[in-house]
């Protein structure tokens, strides 16, 4: 029965249209493992960029905090001078009182 069917499928498909065919087949099946390399590639790739958002995200908020802590220092500092400056005045006016 099978011997049967094949000489009747081969006698209804002509070679040249079996050919095309399988050349069809081989293309599809080397498509197909190139975007499953690029695909591996992708999904790498894409690992390594999360890894990296990772570390910018931490060197963010390490900066933030340092900003954060500057500005403090900057305010603390600012008051410090202008405590200065209102003592020097209170001297100047005092020597000019004199």
């Amino acid at each position: 029965m099978a011997l049967k069917l094949a000489e009747e499928v081969s006698t209804q498909v002509p070679v040249d249209d079996f050919q095309a065919l399988e050349d069809k087949v081989y293309r599809t099946i080397d498509m197909y493992k190139t975007a499953r390399e690029a695909r591996v590639v992708a999904e790498r790739d894409l690992q390594r960029v999360r890894t990296q958002l990772e570390e910018r995200e931490e060197e963010v908020e390490t900066l933030r905090r340092e900003m954060v802590q500057l500005r403090r220092e900057r305010e603390e500092i600012r008051g410090r001078v202008e405590k200065m400056l209102h003592q020097i005045d209170s001297l100047s006016e005092e020597q000019a009182a004199s």
